[in-house]
C-alpha cells in the first residue's frame, strides 16, 4: 500500500519537535498528520472519525503545552491516534489495536505522553482537576489540559467535575470538542483579530476581553450567528454563559480545524490563565475525508478499509449478529405489546435499538452519555407499567451500578436489562471486555440473570423478559457474530430458573452459563475421542439457579466443570456456594470453574484473548482430565 508523502511529519519524533516550526509549518503539519492517521487507521480499522476531528487540535495542543510535563487527558480516549503519532508511537502507530500492539485509547503503562487511561466517556475534566491540584499541592506535574466532546460532556459526571472545579478556582483548561456544531466565519476576519492578539509590542490581553473580542470582530450577521451558536451550546445567561456561572472563563466558539485560530488562543490562555477557563472548538467528524464526512456514522468505528473509495473490508459471515437478533425481536415484541419500550445511552445502532427506533420512535429513548439517568429513567417507566428495556454494554452499565441497586433493585422494579458486549470483545481490549455483569448483578436480591447460549436462545430471552413483571431481569451476550442456528419466528417464554441439558453423557458433566456453549460441545467432542462420555449442560439462569439440574448432574456424574465467559465470583461461584450449603461436598464431589481469570487481558482477537484466558476448548478438556484425575501432569495452562 502506498504510504502519503509527508515531509513535515518525517521531521516530528516528539512533541518537542514542535517547538521548531513555525505556524505555517505546523498548519502543513496537520493536513500530513490527518493522511498518517487515514492510512494507519486503514491498515489496522479503529475509531477514525473521531480523530481525523482532533487533528488540528493535537498538533496546536502539542505545540503550544509542554507535555508530558503538562498533562493532557482525551476525552473519550478513542480520538487519540493523532496524538499518538505525534508522542513518540508513529514507528508503532500501525499496530493499533492489534495483539501486542497499540491500545485504541490513552493508556499510562503505554507512554508517559498518556497521563490517564480514558476509554469511557466524561472522566477528563475530574482527572485533569485532579492534576491541577496536584501540581497546587506541590506535585512535579504542569498545567492540566481536558479535550471532552459534546458527547460526553453531556454526561453527569462531567458537570459534577466542572462545578467543582468552578468552585477551586484553580488553573486548568477544558476544550470542549463540538462536532454537533458548525460555525463559518471568514477566515480573514478572524485570523486578523487573532493574529492582532501577538502583534509586536500590543499588550496580552485580559481573558474577558479576548472572548468578547471573538465576536466584535465579527461583521454583524456573522456576529449575531457567533452569539446564537454560543448560546446554543451553553445556555447562554444574561449574566454569562452557563460555563461562566461555574466559574470558567468562556472563550469561542472557534474553528478547530483551523490552527491560525487555535495557537494565538492557545497561546494566550497559557500566558494569561489564572483560573479554569474552558475554550469551544467546533469541529467536524471525520474531517478532511470525503468517505468519512459524508457517512452516517462518520467512519466512528470502522474495519479495515480501501483509502481510495472508502469501501471497509467486512468479513462475510451467513450468521446474523447478536446485536441485530436482539434489535429485531425487540421491535417484533414492541409490536405485539405497546407497553415494550426501549432505553439506550448513546448507543442506538451499537446496541441494536436501531430497528426499533426506525419503527416505534415516540417508544424509544436515546438520553446521551448519561448511563446512570438511563438506568432511573427506565426504573420509573417500570414504576407507570411500562415494559422498558435498558440496553447498554456490560462495561458501560459498570457506570450505573448505584442506580441498578437502589432505583431498581431495592424497588424490584421490572426493568428489562439487555448488556451486549459480554465477554472478551477483541481489539477494544481490557476496557470494554464484559466481564463482571454475572458477579455484580447476581449479588443483588430480587434480580433475574440469564445468557444467551445462541442467537435463538436470545430471542427466548427477549421474549422472557417481556413476559416478566416480578421484578428486574437481566440477560447477557456476545459482541460479533451468532453460531448460525436457525431463528424461529418468535421467542418462546422460558421458564424462570430451568436450564436443559444439551448433550448426554456419563463420565462428566460440563455445565456452560452463556455462549462459550459451543466450545463445550466442542470440548465434549474432544473428550469422546479419548473414551470419555460427556454430559453437557446450558445453565441458561444464574439467578435463580437450576438446582434440579445441578442435583442431577453431580448425582450421576463423578465430576462437574462450570464454564463462563465472566469473572471469577459469578455463575460457578453461586453453584460452588449452593453445593456447599448442600453438603454436596460432604461426600467427596469432583467440581472445578473455569471462568475468565483475576486479571485484565489487553487487545488481541477474541480467539486469542480466550486463549489467554484458558477458556478454550482444549483447556476445557484438560480442566475436565485433570479433575477426573485421568492423566497425570499439568494439562492446559492455569491463568
Amino acid at each position: 500500500m502506498t504510504r502519503p508523502d509527508t515531509p513535515t511529519l518525517d521531521r516530528v519524533i516528539c512533541p518537542a519537535d514542535l517547538k521548531a516550526l513555525s505556524d505555517a509549518e505546523l498548519s502543513r503539519l496537520a493536513g500530513e498528520l490527518r493522511q498518517e492517521v487515514i492510512s494507519a487507521v486503514s491498515e489496522t480499522g479503529g475509531h477514525l472519525g473521531s480523530s481525523l476531528g482532533v487533528v488540528e487540535l493535537a498538533v496546536a495542543i502539542h505545540a503550544v503545552f509542554n507535555t508530558p510535563h503538562d498533562k493532557l487527558v482525551w476525552d473519550v480516549g478513542h480520538q487519540c491516534y493523532p496524538h499518538k503519532i505525534l508522542t513518540e508511537r508513529r514507528d508503532r502507530i500501525r499496530t493499533l489495536r492489534q495483539k501486542d500492539g497499540l491500545s485504541g485509547f490513552t493508556k499510562r503503562s503505554e507512554s508517559d505522553y498518556d497521563p490517564f487511561g480514558a476509554a469511557h466517556s466524561s472522566t477528563s475534566i475530574s482527572a485533569a482537576l485532579g492534576f491541577a491540584t496536584a501540581r497546587d499541592l506541590g506535585m512535579p506535574t504542569g498545567d492540566a489540559i481536558a479535550v471532552i466532546g459534546d458527547g460526553s460532556i453531556s454526561a453527569g459526571m462531567a458537570y459534577e467535575a466542572l462545578n467543582n472545579a468552578g468552585h477551586e478556582g484553580r488553573r486548568m483548561f477544558v476544550i470542549l470538542n463540538d462536532n454537533e456544531m458548525s460555525i463559518a466565519p471568514p477566515v480573514g476576519a478572524m485570523s486578523k483579530y487573532l493574529s492582532g492578539l501577538y502583534a509586536e509590542g500590543s499588550p496580552l490581553p485580559l481573558l474577558k476581553d479576548l472572548a468578547e473580542g471573538f465576536e466584535s470582530a465579527l461583521p454583524g450577521p456573522l456576529r449575531d450567528g457567533a452569539r446564537r451558536a454560543r448560546s446554543l451550546v451553553t445556555a447562554q445567561h444574561p449574566q454569562g454563559t452557563l460555563f461562566e456561572q461555574l466559574g470558567f472563563s468562556y472563550i469561542g466558539p472557534i474553528d478547530g480545524h483551523d490552527v491560525s485560530q487555535l495557537l494565538p488562543v492557545l497561546r494566550s490562555v497559557k500566558a494569561r490563565s489564572t483560573g479554569p477557563v474552558l475554550i469551544h472548538c467546533c469541529t467536524v467528524k471525520g474531517k478532511g475525508y470525503q468517505p468519512a464526512e459524508t457517512s452516517s456514522d462518520k467512519y466512528h468505528g470502522v474495519s479495515k478499509f480501501d483509502v481510495v473509495s472508502g469501501a471497509q473490508k467486512k468479513s462475510k459471515s451467513n450468521a446474523p449478529s447478536y446485536t441485530s437478533v436482539f434489535g429485531k425481536a425487540l421491535e417484533s415484541e414492541a409490536a405485539r405489546d405497546a407497553r415494550v419500550v426501549a432505553v439506550t445511552a448513546a448507543m442506538p445502532s451499537g446496541t441494536g435499538v436501531n430497528f426499533m427506533a426506525d419503527r416505534f420512535p415516540a417508544r424509544t429513548f436515546d438520553v446521551g452519555i448519561a448511563e446512570q439517568h438511563a438506568v432511573t429513567f427506565a426504573a420509573g417507566l417500570a414504576a407507570s407499567g411500562m415494559k422498558p428495556f435498558c440496553a447498554i454494554y456490560s462495561t458501560f452499565l459498570q457506570r450505573a451500578y448505584d442506580q441498578i441497586v437502589h432505583d431498581v433493585a431495592l424497588q424490584n422494579l421490572p426493568v428489562r436489562f439487555a448488556i451486549d458486549r459480554a465477554g472478551l470483545v477483541g481489539a477494544d481490549g481490557a476496557t470494554h471486555a464484559g466481564a463482571f455483569d454475572i458477579s455484580y448483578l447476581t449479588a443483588l436480591p430480587n434480580f433475574t440473570v440469564m445468557a444467551a447460549s445462541d442467537e435463538a436462545e436470545l430471542m427466548h430471552m427477549v421474549a422472557t423478559a417481556v413476559a416478566h413483571d416480578s421484578g428486574p431481569i437481566a440477560f447477557r451476550y456476545p459482541r460479533g457474530e451468532g453460531v448460525g442456528v436457525e431463528l424461529p419466528e418468535y421467542g418462546e417464554v422460558l421458564p424462570i430458573g430451568q436450564g436443559h441439558v444439551v448433550r448426554e453423557g456419563t463420565g462428566l458433566a460440563i455445565l456452560s452459563f452463556g455462549a462459550h456453549l459451543d466450545e463445550c460441545l466442542l470440548a465434549a467432542e474432544q473428550l469422546e475421542a479419548r473414551g470419555i462420555s460427556a454430559t453437557v449442560a446450558d445453565a441458561r439462569f444464574a439467578k435463580p439457579l437450576d438446582k434440579l439440574l445441578i442435583k442431577q448432574l453431580v448425582r450421576h456424574h463423578p465430576a462437574l466443570v462450570t464454564v463462563e465467559q465472566g469473572a471469577r465470583g459469578g455463575f460457578g461461584a453461586h453453584v460452588l456456594e449452593w453445593l456447599a450449603s448442600e453438603g454436596g461436598f460432604d461426600r467427596g464431589l469432583k467440581i472445578r470453574t473455569m471462568t475468565l481469570p483475576d486479571r485484565f487481558i489487553d487487545q488481541a482477537s477474541p480467539s486469542e484473548m480466550y486463549e489467554d484466558a484458558a477458556l478454550r476448548s482444549s483447556d476445557i478438556v484438560a480442566t475436565c482430565l485433570d479433575t477426573l484425575g485421568v492423566v497425570d501432569g499439568q494439562f492446559g495452562r492455569r491463568a
